[in-house]
């Protein structure tokens, strides 16, 4: 069950919104902890026991640590630290990376840092230990953000778990949030998707350089919108509950640098390895060297998040290199042109986009000498071939560029209270659940994490 589909829009949330709101403040965590659970096994139930075993052990290991109060950092505490951290990444490695089980289980590589940033809290102090088990519950598995982040630290959501209410304005803002999310991954991402998974039933091979391009960027925007758009589901969802997710994306592609993409592009997931890997090793503090090498071990740790295949590790080591290009004099370059450094921004991206999108590292060589025709990999089929991809997709081009930028938000907030804003939201769910009716059902990418 996901977000973009029927069921979830009109049986799943419905039914569960209005067992929620009737259901007495003390009860609300109990029901959408169930709520939760239920939703995670209409999925995928034979996993469930995997995410409730998360919760059990970091419950136990953090009410072990500090029964009543924060004590101070102690050996009993390190210990039972490194023990939960190796459940919880052991568990991760097992059905992610040792090739053991044929299935991930759906959103375990977010569900398991979230978890894990709680318990490095309650180590250090900056988080008092959760001692209501449903509390605790909630914030792991609360189904707007389960199954693809964004990733929340458990100080952003303390004082909701314990009292919250929703009002009609949150809950509208909420709902518009919504739909605008669905829209975003509808509306755009599935249909310029469909450009970038014909060109893999066409063959790289065969693809003119013009075409190639025009795959790599159709993948680019197709990624960010069906992943901003997960998110912004996710945080509607979240305001309709009572709850303030952090934003995950803030308009990367109009970034001037690939530091300044990474910045904006999946925020809490580049969060998370910065407070809890790359501060920690000694951050930017320790020379240009260390930096470096610093930067080194968090992209290493990025890469094999994502997955622990070859294109993954090339994904992983390009942006290394680009970003250690930057730290040592590029940046200093690209700040002399505004023109010049969106010019690079909006080449290289989509360049080690192809890298995450490719699996076979074979065939991704293949499609940068595309790309690249002086490499030469033969004679293409059809050398005008883009020329009628140009005229199908150019508005979904069009479309993405312009919603890529900030101004379209911006004009939607100053109309948003007013009946312009609200037409604009059902324009958006109506043609969102025309393409939902006429095409195939297709799950966020992040899923696959």
């Amino acid at each position: 069950m996901v977000f973009s589909s029927f069921e979830f829009l009109f049986r799943f949330l419905p039914v569960f919104l209005l067992v929620y709101y009737v259901t007495p403040q003390k009860w609300k965590n109990a029901v959408l902890f169930a709520g939760s659970i239920l939703f995670y096994t209409a999925g995928e139930a034979e996993y469930v026991v995997l995410l409730l075993a998360s919760v059990v052990i970091n419950y136990v290991f953090g009410r072990l640590m500090y029964r009543d109060t924060y004590e101070g950092r102690g050996k009993k505490q390190l210990i039972l630290l490194i023990v939960a951290l190796c459940y919880d990444f052991g568990v991760l490695f097992l059905f992610k990376y040792s090739g053991f089980m044929d299935k991930l289980p759906l959103g375990i590589s977010f569900y398991t840092f979230q978890i894990a940033a709680y318990i490095i809290d309650v180590y250090r102090g900056r988080v008092p230990v959760e001692k209501s088990f449903i509390r605790l519950g909630t914030y792991v598995t609360m189904f707007p953000q389960l199954i693809a982040g964004p990733i929340i630290n458990y100080s952003e959501v303390r004082m909701a778990l314990c009292s919250r209410t929703v009002t009609f304005e949150q809950f509208e803002s909420g709902l518009k949030t919504l739909i605008l999310g669905l829209g975003a991954k509808v509306i755009v991402a599935d249909r310029i998707g469909l450009l970038w998974n014909n060109i893999q039933a066409i063959g790289f091979e065969s693809i003119s350089t013009p075409l190639a391009w025009m795959g790599a960027f159709a993948y680019s925007i197709e990624l960010y919108f069906d992943f901003s758009g997960y998110s912004l589901m996710a945080l509607g969802l979240g305001r309709m509950l009572g709850f303030e997710f952090p934003k995950n994306f803030k308009h990367p592609y109009i970034s001037r640098s690939v530091s300044e993409f990474w910045r904006r592009w999946h925020i809490t997931l580049g969060r998370w390895f910065r407070e809890y890997v790359y501060i920690p090793l000694g951050g930017n503090r320790k020379g240009k060297a260390r930096t470096i090498f610093n930067l080194f071990v968090v992209w290493s740790l990025t890469a094999v998040w994502h997955g622990a295949e070859g294109h993954f590790l090339i994904w992983g080591a390009s942006l290394l290199l680009l970003l250690a290009l930057e730290k040592a004099f590029l940046l200093q370059f690209l700040k002399k042109s505004k023109i010049l450094s969106h010019v690079y921004l909006v080449l290289v991206v989509p360049l080690t986009w192809m890298a995450f999108a490719i699996a076979d590292v074979g065939q991704l060589g293949v499609y940068y000498a595309r790309m690249f025709p002086f490499f030469g990999v033969g004679e293409t089929v059809r050398q005008m071939d883009f020329l009628q991809h140009l005229k199908d997709y150019g508005p979904l081009f069009l479309m993405g560029i312009v919603f890529s930028t900030p101004y379209p938000s911006a004009l939607y907030k100053v109309f948003e209270k007013k009946w312009l804003g609200s037409l604009a939201v059902i324009v958006v769910l109506g043609l969102s659940l025309y393409y939902m009716a006429v095409s195939t059902n297709n799950p966020f990418l992040y899923f696959n994490f």
